[in-house]
């Protein structure tokens, strides 16, 4: 990206070329936008009608799809863009303090730049590191458990850091001569980079190469043990054993005490890998090899059971292939939780020359990172998803839409992409069989609603995230009107190992209807945040307590949400509900995508319950009335219920007033954006009372207020 002088024009002679050359593929406007951005820093309003001329649309219609979304900036940005991380689980971990402190220390406010030009501050919905949380951005690079002295440290940085990052690629050691050559394995997810693992790795690289010690380094993913990252496992007899967290300061100390020889002696020796109790009690099934392989490893992924389920796909009919994932009860894991097989089984029923696969990458919810960490830590996994989807339904091409925030997913999913087509596991003739299939990555722009199907059908089109009513169904009629296919990564990601161990294998895990394992991603105030897959019907509490550890501030914990920015806030007398999609269902909660986000006692539901209502405002397409003009009204009556001037009875009725305003909202928004707003509103209300000034009780049914 090349940030043009504020006071000279931007250079447009290449747009034409570029819309011509990009043009040609079906909604290219996005990725238009997204390649001038990356080279100006931002959209010139003067490339507009160039854009529009050479795609046939109108000036408004490009003007309109640039104003949507997020993340398209129409003014240039300074030097650098901060962009801090606002989710609940920043929030509950001190989000709100670092971005007044950020804010006092240069001396603007968000969407400003500072005088010099050198660095615009940004909001941001979600980064994704929430187990790392508070986070923040600066140009592509990720930060995580940021305080106010890191955020000092970063801006003392910004002199020596390379603005317009080219590659994420590293370069490794050549194994030494020096003996035996042992694997030393550093992680490299975007968590495990924000909290040093690339800094790790280049010491440790160059400590090896100097000294010639007998030991190579593999980039791995993360195990998602975060509080241990950057975590380092060496091979040994015995098996993988781990030490953590390693800093860049520790490199030199880790080296010199030759852990290879006598690994119980290192101080931060964990013990076998396996046998570290965060990872002993999980059943690891969609995540089976995060953390183990080079995420970019045809020969890894082969090794541990990769395109086994892809080999038998190609052998076996498309009905076959439905029927088997069809008894496996396995569900969407995106939210829905609709069963994956019945969505299949439509879209291959339906008849038509073109259908498509799309794989929903736009993991926006406060609490979850378990779709990056896959994107990330094991890529062939998606590709291999996808791939027997589309040959389930007869689709030819699919889609990952991916959140702008991931962008070394990206790197990570294209050159996954160009290794399995090489291998010829992806592309024409797959594996010698008459059957094809293409993934393309497209780009969102930082619109939270494109995470609902039909907004995000419409953003791959190259229009603005606006919501569609249904019927008809995506499955009949999708992506540019044709039969598709939309399922969220991790139930892609899970698909390779149904087909190649069969449906009553998976099925066998899970209870009642809630089939398999649900990886469930542990952020917030918590000691040990990461990632936990487990058979569906453990309690929140079990997770809370053995996996998490407790608060990591040492206090109480007092409510959690479950499900991202849309769940309910439960208190402690609903965390022995078993987690399952249907017994969360009774108590008005949703299991979701599995984030969990945890507030200590200091929290103070009023301005958690003005947040839900204050990022519909935000986040709304704007399609429906009630979503559009609800949140706004909500917004307005929390502050009534929350003036110090109010008598006892005029906060009771706006107290009524809300939940009325809730009840429309849930009954007569488009989608669930709208439509579930209200439960982390009017849950706090039930559960938290006395948060909203007055201490009266409020009305024991807040969470059925018709």
């Amino acid at each position: 990206m090349k940030q043009p002088d504020l006071n000279e024009p931007p250079n447009l002679a290449g747009i034409p070329a570029l819309v011509a050359e990009m043009g040609q593929r079906p909604g290219a406007l996005l990725p238009i936008l997204h390649a001038l951005q990356d080279r100006f820093g931002y959209i010139p309003q003067t490339s507009i009608a160039m854009i529009a001329e050479g795609l046939n649309l109108s000036r408004a219609e490009v003007h309109g799809v640039v104003s949507f979304y997020h993340f398209f900036r129409t003014s240039p940005p300074g030097r650098h863009v901060i962009q801090i991380c606002a989710s609940e689980s920043c929030q509950a971990t001190g989000g709100r303090a670092l971005e007044a402190h950020a804010r006092l220390r240069l001396g603007i406010d968000f969407h400003e730049t500072t005088p010099d030009g050198e660095v615009t501050l940004e909001p941001v919905y979600c980064l994704g590191n929430c187990a790392c949380s508070p986070a923040l951005r600066v140009n592509r690079a990720v930060h995580g458990l940021m305080s106010p002295q890191a955020f000092d440290q970063v801006l003392a940085d910004l002199p020596s850091r390379d603005p317009h990052p080219s590659s994420w690629e590293i370069d490794l050691p050549i194994a030494t001569e020096a003996g035996a050559v042992i694997n030393l394995y550093v992680p490299r997810d975007t968590a495990t980079i924000a909290l040093g693992a690339d800094e790790v790795a280049a010491g440790l690289q160059s400590g090896i190469v100097a000294q010639g010690l007998p030991l190579t380094i593999v980039r791995n993913g993360s195990r998602g043990l975060y509080w241990l990252e950057p975590m380092l496992e060496l091979e040994t007899a015995a098996g993988r054993v781990a030490f953590g967290p390693i800093q860049v300061s520790g490199v030199e100390a880790f080296l010199e005490s030759k852990p290879w020889l006598h690994p119980s002696k290192h101080p931060e020796y964990l013990g076998l890998t396996e046998d570290i109790p965060f990872l002993k009690q999980q059943q690891r099934l969609t995540f089976g090899r995060v953390g183990r392989i080079d995420p970019l490893s045809l020969s890894d992924y082969e090794a541990g059971e990769g395109f086994v389920g892809l080999r038998r796909a190609l052998s076996i009919s498309p009905e076959a292939i439905v029927r088997e994932v069809t008894e496996s009860g396995l569900r969407g894991r995106g939210g829905a939780a609709f069963p994956t097989g019945i969505k299949w089984q439509t879209v291959l029923e339906t008849p038509s020359a073109t259908k498509y696969i799309v794989c929903n990458a736009d993991e926006g919810d406060s609490g979850t990172y378990a779709d990056r960490m896959m994107m990330e830590s094991d890529p062939f996994a998606v590709i291999e998803g996808m791939t027997i989807a589309g040959l389930a339904v007869g689709a030819g091409l699919g889609y990952i839409y991916l959140r702008e925030e991931y962008r070394y997913a990206e790197w990570v999913l294209n050159e996954a992409i160009k290794r399995a087509e090489a291998a010829q596991f992806l592309g024409q003739n797959i594996l010698g069989s008459d059957q094809s299939f293409s993934i393309e990555v497209r780009l969102g722009a930082g619109a939270y609603i494109c995470g609902e199907e039909t907004a995000l059908l419409e953003s791959l089109e190259g229009k603005r995230g606006m919501v569609r009513p249904k019927p008809p169904l995506p499955a009949i009629q999708g992506l540019w009107q044709q039969p598709t296919v939309i399922n969220n990564v991790l139930t892609l990601a899970t698909v390779p190992i149904v087909l190649a161990r069969g449906s009553v294998f998976y099925a066998d895990f899970g209870v009642g209807r809630s089939r398999g394992t649900l990886p469930i991603q542990l952020a917030g105030n918590l000691k040990q945040a990461g990632l936990v897959e487990i058979g569906f019907g453990q309690t929140l509490r079990t997770l809370l307590t053995e996996f998490g550890g407790g608060s990591r501030s040492g206090l109480a914990i007092r409510a959690v949400q479950v499900g991202g920015p849309l769940g309910a806030f439960l208190p402690a007398s609903a965390w022995d509900t078993p987690l399952d999609y249907e017994a969360f269902a009774k108590i008005d909660a949703m299991l979701g995508h599995g984030g969990v986000v945890v507030f200590d006692e200091t929290v103070d539901l009023s301005e958690q319950a003005r947040f839900a209502m204050t990022f519909c405002t935000v986040e709304s397409c704007g399609k429906c009335t009630p979503c559009r003009i609800g949140a706004v009204r909500g917004v307005e009556v929390i502050d009534k219920i929350m003036s110090p001037v109010q008598t006892q009875a005029a906060r009771q009725d706006a107290v009524d007033l809300l939940k009325d305003l809730c009840d429309t909202m849930i009954a007569g928004s488009l989608c669930a954006m709208g439509g579930m707003t209200p439960y982390p509103v009017l849950s706090a209300l039930e559960h938290f009372p006395e948060d909203f000034r007055g201490g009266e009780v409020i009305a024991t049914d807040a969470m059925n207020p018709s």
